[in-house]
């Protein structure tokens, strides 16, 4: 019986894990499948052009698969049993149980709503690809004329305000934000934020904390009622609670607690990637969920996964978090370096150029997950009879069990 993978979701980390293994592990030994619930490869990072009436490239996952021997299983995750080994799916015949010896948990994560009434009710977001479309379609109703609120400062906020102020203009753009408006950012690069928002005529209430939504609106904490015809809630992510309810030891956030080789540390036969995963870097700090972290993770999860099952060496591949990249519009942007605080430098890189980089590095991200050995024959290695003695004992090392 061949060793059945599963790897739930196939985002950014999903794709380039079941890629990954599929083109490393022998065909004869390995059975894998990646379960997500839309057909398409949703590039998220682009879901803010989406949102505002673009149309970025469409990317079928059974294309991104030919040719790669991974099975494709369209259908919403919707349970997790970490101690009988098997993941529960719902799909338009209804619900099966599929069982695995190794499973890739990279399911992301979501808009969190920070328990704020109204939000799930009146609210749009873009952390998905339905609910972009589904913003898309409000706009869309508003033609020229009405008002979009976007609450929330960090990056898909300010991405999610300043594309629609720039294909929309005929919109009433405001962002309220609970900090400073890109406080995060070096004096120069916030400088440059702050004209940008002046260009595309984008109301900012900063240090305003919304306190509540509603269908023509939302009231901040400082009873300040702020009037929208679409309000876009963009004030961060939280993870899916599948993981915690399907045994995994998680950390306060949701997230799985890994070892540094990506395993549960409480179940040493699930890897986790992505916005899913509690990775620390090589400062001690857990990652961001971003991108650029789901590439690092599923990269490490994919090694640790060959090496646990071939006795091979594992690859320790570097973690870390470098800088923030936001988009301004289509020809506008922002680089920002960062140090390993996480804290900004004051070298950043804005305008066309940062533009321009962010294109590069979404395209750059979509070939990797198009093909995670980069042109490279694939070099298929068989699995070892005692893979699972190994993992066993690497994980007790990593933890501390007896």
């Amino acid at each position: 019986m061949r060793h059945r993978i599963i790897v739930l979701g196939a985002g950014y980390a999903g794709v380039f894990a079941a890629g990954a293994l599929a083109r490393r592990l022998h065909p004869d030994d390995v059975e894998i499948t990646a379960v997500n619930a839309e057909p398409d490869f949703v590039e998220r990072m682009r879901l803010h052009q989406l949102a505002a009436g673009l149309d970025p490239r469409r990317h079928e996952l059974a294309e991104l698969f030919a040719d790669t021997g991974v099975r494709l299983r369209l259908a919403h995750v919707t349970a997790m049993d970490a101690e009988r080994r098997t993941v529960s799916v719902t799909d338009d015949e209804g619900t099966d149980q599929l069982g695995y010896d190794t499973l890739v948990y990279s399911l992301g994560s979501t808009v969190a709503d920070h328990g704020v009434p109204g939000v799930d009710e009146h609210a749009f977001h873009v952390a998905e690809g339905h609910a972009a479309r589904r913003l898309r379609r409000r706009l869309d109703e508003l033609g020229e004329t009405g008002e979009v609120l976007v609450v929330g400062g960090n990056l898909t906020a300010i991405e999610v305000a300043t594309e629609i102020a720039e294909s929309r203009p005929g919109l009433g753009i405001t962002l309220a934000t609970s900090g400073e408006l890109g406080g995060w950012l070096s004096e120069k690069a916030r400088r440059h934020l702050l004209r940008a928002f002046e260009r595309l005529h984008i109301t900012v209430h900063e240090h305003t904390t919304v306190d509540q939504v509603s269908a023509t609106g939302a009231v901040a904490a400082n009873g300040t009622v702020l009037s929208s015809d679409a309000t876009v809630w963009a004030a961060g992510f939280s993870v899916h609670p599948i993981a915690a309810a399907g045994g995994l030891t998680v950390e306060d956030d949701g997230r799985i607690t890994v070892d540094r080789m990506m395993r549960s540390v409480s179940h040493p036969d699930v890897y986790a990637a992505g916005d899913s995963v509690h990775a620390v870097d090589r400062n001690g700090r857990p990652l961001p969920m971003s991108c650029a972290s789901a590439g690092f993770t599923a990269r490490q999860a994919t090694a640790a996964i060959i090496g646990d099952l071939t006795g091979r060496s594992i690859t320790k591949v570097p973690l870390g978090y470098f800088g923030n990249c936001l988009s301004l519009g289509q020809k506008d942007g922002i680089f920002q370096v960062v140090d390993g605080d996480a804290q900004a430098k004051s070298w950043s890189v804005r305008g066309r150029g940062a533009a321009r980089f962010k294109n590069a590095v979404l395209k750059g991200v979509m070939v990797t997950s198009s093909n995670p050995t980069n042109g490279l024959p694939a070099r298929r290695h068989r699995l070892a009879a005692d893979a699972g003695s190994a993992r066993a004992a690497d994980h007790r090392r990593h933890v501390g069990s007896p």
